[in-house]
C-alpha cells in the first residue's frame, strides 16, 4: 500500500487556479481504482492520497496530476505494509487473514 503526500510549492491562489483540474484528475483516478482515500492536510499545506494500486500504475497516474505537471506540489510516495487494522478495515490488509482450522 502507498501513502502519497503532496506539499504545495506555490502560493494558495496558484493552488486554487489548478484545483478544478486536479479534482477532475482525482475523480478519474478513483474511477480507475488507483486511490482508496484522499484529503487535504490541516492546515491546508497539501494533501494525502492512499493507494493499493501497483507502483507503476500509481506513478503513471501521479504523472498526469495537474498539480504535478504544473509544479504546484512536491510528491512523496511512501510504501508500507498494512499488517494490522481495526475491525471493519480488513480490506486494507496486504495479505488476507489466516483461515481458522
Amino acid at each position: 500500500m502507498y501513502v502519497v503526500s503532496l506539499t504545495y510549492r506555490v502560493p494558495q491562489e496558484i493552488v486554487d487556479f489548478h484545483n478544478d483540474a486536479h479534482i477532475s484528475w482525482l475523480q478519474k483516478a478513483f474511477d480507475d481504482g488507483v486511490f482508496i482515500a484522499a484529503g487535504r492536510k490541516i492546515p491546508r499545506t497539501g494533501g494525502l492520497l492512499l493507494s493499493q494500486a501497483e507502483r507503476d500504475t500509481l506513478d503513471a497516474s501521479l504523472a498526469q496530476d495537474p498539480f504535478y505537471t504544473n509544479g504546484v506540489a512536491d510528491f512523496e510516495v511512501v510504501e508500507f505494509h498494512a499488517g494490522r487494522v481495526a475491525p471493519g478495515f480488513e480490506n486494507l490488509l496486504d495479505t488476507p487473514p489466516a483461515q481458522p482450522n
